[in-house]
């Protein structure tokens, strides 16, 4: 009698083995048929044949939905893109380039305002009134007085989440109060995943109790744009779009085109300055990079 395969996410690769966690949240060793092996990603979800003693053989990798190189993991839903109060303040540029890489990698991007228990930051005024206005998501936390802590883990509830921003925000310590708060820690369960097990070669995935996973590393370490045409840089900008439909050219880039919607948006102050000169900078970048694939 055939034993029925089940499927899971692989959390970690730790001494040839892979961490995978099922439905019910049940952890199981499992070692790969085969070549496998040189293709699983931490975040991959696969098939496997539960055997006894909580190990498993990893049959196949299910199609991915995304995948993250720079750390390299599979599959994520959410980006946490954390800047601080202050100290450091926030940079916008680095914002929106890593809002367009949010968007562009078919992810959903949280802006995180952490270290809300200092004195704020003017910019962290324009990201609240902008933003905010536009429909992105925002939360104030801090690990000082744990505030926002339990709203991001409901945020985040049955998903894949990575941090993303610059150093000196508190990312870690952010990841250090979420899975204080919320870490699965039931018998062998916390055994298989105890952290500081893995290796700086590899990146682990945490379940948490909501059913949600945090990855260890934050994501987007290489900042690079990716390979696209110029006029596709548009279609991830989410607060141009109610304008760009006021555009006189189809395919306009918002740029040096006569009859632009979005530029009397930017007139109109509907969109602000640092936004759209962000996005012109970015837009450069993409026709210098275009010049470059030629």
């Amino acid at each position: 009698m055939s034993i029925a395969q089940l499927t899971g996410v692989v959390l970690k690769n730790y001494n040839k083995f892979y961490y995978v966690q099922d439905s019910s949240l049940n952890i199981y060793e499992c070692k790969p048929r085969g070549k496998l092996k040189d293709f699983i990603l931490s975040g991959d979800r696969v098939m496997f044949t539960p055997l006894e003693d909580g190990r498993g053989l990893l049959e196949s990798i299910l199609p991915r939905v995304n995948q993250l190189y720079r750390p390299k993991v599979a599959n994520v839903d959410t980006v946490l893109i954390v800047m601080a109060h202050t100290k450091p303040a926030p940079d916008l540029m680095l914002l929106d380039r890593l809002l367009f890489l949010v968007a562009y990698s078919r992810m959903e991007a949280y802006i995180v305002l952490n270290k809300c228990d200092l004195p704020l930051d003017e910019t962290v005024r324009k990201i609240q009134n902008y933003y905010g206005r536009h429909g992105f998501t925002l939360f104030n936390t801090s690990v000082t007085n744990r505030t926002g802590i339990e709203q991001l883990l409901q945020a985040i509830a049955g998903k894949v989440a990575v941090f993303a921003g610059p150093s000196g925000v508190g990312k870690s310590s952010l990841l250090n109060a979420m899975l204080d708060s919320a870490l699965v820690k039931t018998g062998d369960l916390s055994e298989k995943v105890g952290r500081g097990k893995h290796t700086t070669r590899h990146v682990e995935l945490f379940p948490l109790t909501n059913g949600a996973v945090m990855v260890d590393t934050p994501g987007f370490s290489s900042l690079d744009l990716p390979r696209l045409r110029r006029e596709e840089l548009g279609d991830y900008y989410p607060d141009f779009q109610d304008y760009s439909t006021e555009c006189r050219f189809g395919n306009c880039l918002h740029h040096r085109e006569i009859e632009c919607g979005v530029k009397q948006a930017v007139r109109d102050r509907e969109i602000a300055d640092f936004r759209y000169n962000n996005y012109i900078h970015i837009l450069e970048e993409v026709i210098a990079n275009e010049r470059c694939y030629r």
